[in-house]
């Protein structure tokens, strides 16, 4: 397993929508592991492929406590959203030491391909549904702060240009 690049906002790959895989293949599954092993050193709870440069619908998660429930979607898709909303402070990898509250549907459900390309439905709320909302807005090209008003959004985009020089 490898430690790879976080990509940093705003970078192109990060705003492109990513392409479905294929097939689970072992070059897949390497890339998920590389993906949670480098999560897991940024640390973060969740990872997009765009975050590390590859533009796959692959995503890692993992917000237990002691790192040991990992989570790996490939090319998951939303098939229900509770009405309810809820409001959760978020931040990104990509962003690194920025924050805001967002709103989403407190809890999802998830069909997707597991590790071995067998199909799955994952039905989540609380801190796991931010999480998968949060990774898959990556795999449409959007970040949690186009979410947030346009004042605090300008806020993040000028601090993280401000991180890029």
């Amino acid at each position: 397993m490898a430690i790879l690049d976080i990509v940093l906002a705003p970078d192109p790959v990060l705003a492109k929508k990513a392409e479905p895989v294929k097939k689970v293949t072992a070059e897949v599954r390497q890339l998920m592991d590389d993906m949670l092993e480098t999560m897991y050193a940024a640390p973060g709870v969740g990872l997009a492929a765009p975050q590390v440069g590859v533009s796959k619908c692959i995503l890692v998660m993992d917000i237990s406590k002691a790192k040991d429930e990992p989570l790996m979607l490939v090319n998951p898709v939303i098939v229900k959203k509770s009405e309810e909303i809820c409001v959760e402070e978020e931040g990104c990898l990509s962003a690194p030491d920025l924050f805001a509250d967002v709103e989403r549907p407190c809890a999802v459900e998830v069909e997707y391909l597991d590790y071995d390309g067998k199909k799955q439905v994952l039905k989540v709320d609380g801190l796991l549904a931010v999480c998968v909302q949060h990774e898959m807005d990556h795999l449409e090209g959007i970040m949690f702060y186009e979410h947030i008003s346009s004042l605090r959004r300008n806020i993040i985009l000028r601090k993280l240009k401000k991180m890029k020089k």
